[in-house]
């Protein structure tokens, strides 16, 4: 029996929920962590930014405005997908991390299972930070929350998996759009995860991928005047700083996590990246007069 070629994998961006290469046509190549050549990955360019951006906003409307119930179905859909495809994962986890596959399979589970917990909070968030306020005076006091928008998201550098669904699936999972520059380093799981997110319901433009040099693409992005927030989870002090600056222009949301809240993915979140990114809208509206009785409707 003769020896196959190989059938090498062409990875791609993914924007818009599509697939296309690099605007410059231009790649780099990716190693594993003893240097030995994985795959050429899209770099992507300022354009490929801005297209994002624009995808993004697009799709911000039906995302923003569907209900929690069906987003949560559209979230658990996607951690059915990646459980399908949990082998490919764990392949491409121990190539980017240098990790045993024993040690890649925990952390591909762990991330499963995380997208799951993210899934189940989309119907859930708004009765732990809105409700009603007690008020003077005959009103009704309401508070929910509502999506921030369009949210860049600087994936972790290092956790190239668990640290990525942990900063992509609060976004969300709360009805905001994202824009996702990948890890520099290791940006495999997150090209591969735009290939899962294509399949499983998720509308076209509610995440978009982008692979190539943190500083190029987020520069840029921090300073887009359509952008409405920022997650800096993988930027190093030098580069959050300059991007923080940048982001100020139009006063974005700018969440800056201190360097060791990137070192370990593993335990189980709270809210605060749900919440980071969430406004909080109160309505006033008048009960009526109050009657003899003292009530009022």
């Amino acid at each position: 029996m003769s020896e196959r070629l190989s059938v090498l994998k062409t990875y791609k961006l993914y924007v818009g929920g599509k697939f296309p290469r690099s605007e410059s046509g231009r790649v780099y190549e990716v190693t594993d962590a003893k240097g030995k050549w994985l795959a050429n990955a899209p770099l992507s360019s300022r354009k490929d930014a801005r297209d994002a951006v624009v995808a993004a906003r697009k799709a911000f409307g039906g995302w923003s405005g569907a209900t929690a119930y069906n987003r949560g179905q559209i979230l658990y859909r996607v951690a059915e997908m990646l459980e399908g495809r949990r082998d490919q994962y764990v392949g491409e986890v121990a190539d980017a991390e240098g990790l045993s596959k024993a040690k890649a399979a925990a952390q591909v589970d762990a991330a499963i299972d995380r997208w799951v917990w993210y899934a189940g909070w989309t119907d859930k968030i708004a009765q732990v930070v809105g409700g009603g306020n007690p008020v003077a005076g005959p009103f009704f006091n309401l508070s929910s929350p509502e999506p921030t928008g369009v949210v860049v998201v600087l994936a972790p550098q290092e956790s190239s998996f668990l640290g990525l669904v942990s900063v992509i699936a609060p976004v969300i999972a709360t009805g905001n759009t994202a824009v996702v520059v990948a890890s520099e380093k290791s940006p495999l799981p997150a090209l591969s995860l735009g290939e899962v997110l294509a399949t499983s319901d998720l509308p076209g433009g509610v995440v978009n991928i982008l692979s190539g040099r943190t500083a190029e693409i987020a520069a840029p992005l921090a300073a887009h005047q359509d952008v409405n927030a920022i997650d800096l989870a993988g930027a190093d002090e030098t580069l959050a700083e300059e991007l923080e600056i940048a982001a100020a222009d139009n006063l974005k949301r700018v969440l800056r996590p201190q360097p060791v809240d990137n070192t370990d993915w593993s335990p189980t979140p709270g809210t605060d990246r749900m919440t980071a990114f969430l406004e909080t809208k109160t309505v006033w509206h008048p009960t009526g007069a109050l009657g003899a009785s003292g009530s009022s409707y």
